[in-house]
């Protein structure tokens, strides 16, 4: 016996019991405002009304025995869009317009909690899913508690008693179970038998005069089936009397069943539209309502969605950095669609496009990477000033602010440069506290012996120790450019339009400033040591941040600096902030323990030589068929999975933003899409893409795309293609994923790269005008999206003018 045949049971319940009622009723209900003997008549609002004629009175009606999970929110949401959607249509007068219930449903007083309810309300309320009706209103539906309603399900039972419709049942315990281990055996369902549903009125009497502890069973009719017409699923039906037989409406302690009570409530509150999951379909007596029966969410195994999965309760989501708005943007995706490959959504577009015949009867499989994306699209379309507001929070939870000190300038500053600094690569708020913390940490180990893996390999090839001593003679002759004291906020605001910066390749500041004063800095340095491109860069970043690679060096000592500055709002206890000073100590003596063989830069005969012995790292990489290729000294512009790159600069690869205009199958080929892709010429480019199996066709029309547009015209199962669209995918190619355009970003604009060797970017190289698709080869390892699912080419981010291009598909590869 499923929960889903009891409730539909218990509708033919009240059914049955609304005709007789009918006559001694009014149109308007009762109240049942305490727990006090029903005195009024009980009356059913919609009983005679067409459902389709009322506004929707939708309910959510949430067990507090613990926090609001993912799927209860869904349900919330939905109910919520409903009404929404109905107020902007204007449906119902201005008495009766839609209306958002929260009901309680507490009557599992062992494990329900007060606390659990205020919880799941707070959630709620975080969520903007405001109700209508609820715990605290006061109203002729109310109270909105089932433990403050019991009088009103004794009444209902008793009605039923008297009608004929249910009886009461004296069976015990042990001749339950009998009955139930005889059906078992001889293989048929285990349902009541029916002993005491129609036995003598004496000996029901008999009974209840001894003080025998007895059930009410409901008293279902022969031939009963009932069937439903489901908003999402179709026409349902149940055999009632085959599936359950007699079921229970009041325990033998006068507790009502779970069931029973949704029931009752339903129908006095007159609820019109019922929206649940899979498994727990609810009812509304006389007329039926509309029901919408959504299917669970599962885990990326296809199972359901439990804490096992990671985080599954809207609390935790909030504490992790998410926005409510992309909580239900994502939420509302689950199942549903609008029709098109819009996935981002304001919430007044989802209540203006929401409707419950677009949602799936399938499963809706919970991805993370999908939820990041989305929080991430909002983030972006946010100001600096709305996303630092939200960071403050995780500036604390994280253990990076103080509480106490949350009204100070330091508290501010501290958070808005954190949030200028994190701000286009964040996928939750909680991004910008964690990039934070790395950043005021100083991570260059006290001695060489304790380097590993691409650190270790940077400080062997020699230039390390060169670069390094260099900056701490800088720093001790006090020519090292420092954040101006009098103006720590510099690097992050453009001096010409006095607003923050958040774009990592924009320096901020002016002239005169420490950004500009740093670059003129490393330029120096670069003709003194006759070094440039990656043999600079990379030593003096790791000298003075204890990374290789990263944000802008002037936006991080800024943030540095702020964090060291007296009075600095950081939580001291919590958060390890090792100051430029520590820095150049650490340093200092880092360097002493560098051994004598790495003082010096190696080579570039030394290097061939490595290459030749097999090298790894920055020595050689592995080419195509085996064959290694040689590294020349003096350039490259980062690493691509800790390897060095010595190839031409993203500059020789014309990408721009194309919009697919057209898609259809290959004829021949069941791998290829055919596409025109327009890319800002005069007309669309034909383009064959082998990602059938891999995406949907639904997906790729309309959808902006990345395109590489100076390759060679190749026919592809005789098909002329004109360029390629770049995707992002897994190690092992079996997920691919689109590469995903900002939003503002224009049709036909070139994609920049966010590197900072601009020196190299002026040595000469030359677009890849002939389109030698060799030239993207060698690049193309060097293409990968991060952790957070920013797009890269060689560790610095691939832009457009509106903001980084990015993808669900983190650490992985483009091509």
């Amino acid at each position: 016996m499923t929960v889903s045949t009891l409730f539909l049971i218990t509708i033919m319940a009240l059914s049955q019991l609304t005709n007789s009622l009918l006559a001694a009723t009014s149109d308007t209900s009762t109240s049942a405002s305490s727990v006090s003997p029903i005195t009024s008549p009980i009356t059913f609002p919609n009983a005679g009304k067409n459902i389709l004629d009322l506004p929707p009175r939708v309910r959510f009606a949430p067990s507090p025995t613990g926090s609001l999970h993912v799927g209860g929110a869904r349900t919330a949401l939905y109910n919520w869009l409903i009404a929404e959607g109905a107020r902007l249509e204007g449906v119902g007068s201005e008495g009766s317009k839609a209306r958002f219930i929260v009901r309680v449903e507490d009557t599992d007083l062992a494990r329900s909690t007060r606390e659990s309810e205020e919880s799941v309300l707070a959630d709620l309320k975080w969520l903007g899913l405001n109700f209508d009706e609820g715990p605290g209103s006061d109203t002729e539906y109310g109270p909105y508690r089932q433990s403050e309603r019991s009088s009103l399900y004794s009444a209902v039972a008793d009605m039923l008693l008297e009608s004929g419709d249910a009886y009461k049942c004296f069976c015990t315990q042990e001749e339950l179970e009998a009955e139930r281990e005889a059906q078992l055996s001889a293989g048929l369902p285990p349902r009541y038998g029916g002993k005491w549903r129609d036995a003598p009125a004496a000996e029901v009497e008999a009974m209840e005069a001894s003080g025998a502890p007895y059930t009410v069973r409901f008293k279902v009719r022969e031939g009963t089936r009932v069937v439903i017409d489901d908003m999402v699923r179709g026409k349902v039906s149940w055999d009632a009397e085959a599936t359950v037989g007699d079921f229970i409406l009041l325990r033998s302690s006068g507790v009502p069943v779970y069931n029973f009570c949704v029931a009752v409530d339903d129908a006095t509150m007159g609820i019109t539209t019922v929206v649940f999951f899979l498994g727990l379909l609810d009812a509304l007596n006389a007329p039926r309502p509309r029901y919408a029966h959504c299917s669970l969410i599962l885990g990326s195994d296809n199972q359901k969605l439990s804490k096992r999965h990671g985080a599954t309760s809207c609390g935790q989501f909030k504490d992790d950095g998410y926005l409510p708005d992309a909580m239900v943007n994502y939420l509302a995706l689950l199942g549903w669609n609008d029709g098109t490959d819009k996935e981002v959504f304001s919430r007044e577009e989802l209540v203006e496009s929401f409707n419950m015949e677009r949602v799936n009867p399938s499963g809706a499989v919970f991805d993370m990477d999908k939820l990041n994306w989305v929080n991430s699209q909002h983030l972006k379309a946010m100001s600096v000033d709305e996303v630092a507001e939200l960071v403050k929070d995780q500036m604390v939870m994280e253990g990076i602010c103080m509480e106490d000190k949350r009204d100070t300038d330091s508290f501010e500053r501290l958070t808005t440069a954190a949030t200028c600094l994190a701000k286009q690569m964040m996928m939750t708020t909680k991004d910008a506290a964690k990039n934070a913390r790395d950043v005021l940490d100083y991570k260059l180990p006290n001695t060489f012996e304790e380097l590993e893996g691409e650190k270790r390999e940077l400080v062997e090839a020699g230039n390390f120790y060169m670069v390094a001593s260099k900056m701490l003679e800088a720093y001790d002759s006090n020519k090292m450019p420092r954040p101006n004291s009098a103006n720590l906020m510099e690097a992050f605001i453009d001096q010409t339009s006095n607003k923050l910066i958040t774009e990592d390749n924009d320096p901020g500041g002016s002239g005169y400033a420490y950004p500009a004063a740093w670059k003129v800095f490393m330029k120096d340095m670069a003709k003194e040591l006759g070094l440039k491109g990656k043999n600079l860069f990379h030593p003096a970043r790791l000298a003075i941040t204890g990374e290789f690679s990263g944000q802008d060096v002037t936006k991080q000592m800024t943030l540095l600096a702020l964090a060291s500055e007296f009075g600095s709002a950081v939580d001291l206890g919590a958060t390890n902030v090792v100051p430029l000073e520590v820095r150049m100590e650490l340093l200092r003596g880092f360097l002493e323990t560098v051994p004598e063989e790495f003082r010096v830069p190696k080579k570039a005969t030394e290097v061939k030589a490595e290459n030749k012995e097999g090298g790894k790292g920055d020595k050689a990489k592995l080419g195509e068929g085996g064959k290694r290729d040689e590294v020349r000294e003096g350039r490259g512009e980062g690493g691509g999975g800790g390897v060095e790159y010595d190839g031409p600069p993203f500059s020789a690869l014309d990408v721009r933003v194309g919009l697919v205009k057209k898609v259809w199958r290959h004829e021949e080929s069941d791998k290829l899409f055919c596409e025109e892709v327009d890319v800002g010429e005069d007309s669309p480019r034909l383009i064959a893409s082998g990602l059938q199996g891999m995406v949907e066709m639904e997906e790729f029309e309309g959808r902006k795309v990345l395109v590489v547009c100076n390759l060679k015209e190749r026919k592809l199962a005789g098909f002329p293609s004109h360029g390629m669209v770049l995707c992002a995918s897994d190690e092992g190619h079996g997920s691919v994923r689109f590469v995903d355009v900002p939003t503002g970003a224009s049709v036909g604009e070139r994609v920049f790269w966010g590197g900072d060797m601009v020196e190299d970017m002026e040595e000469g190289w030359k677009e890849n005008k002939v389109g030698k698709k060799k030239v993207f080869e060698k690049m193309a390892p060097f293409l990968k999206t991060d952790e957070y699912g920013i797009a890269t080419f060689c560790g610095k981010p691939i832009m457009t003018k509106a903001g980084p291009v990015t993808s669900v598909m983190r650490d992985g590869n483009i091509s």
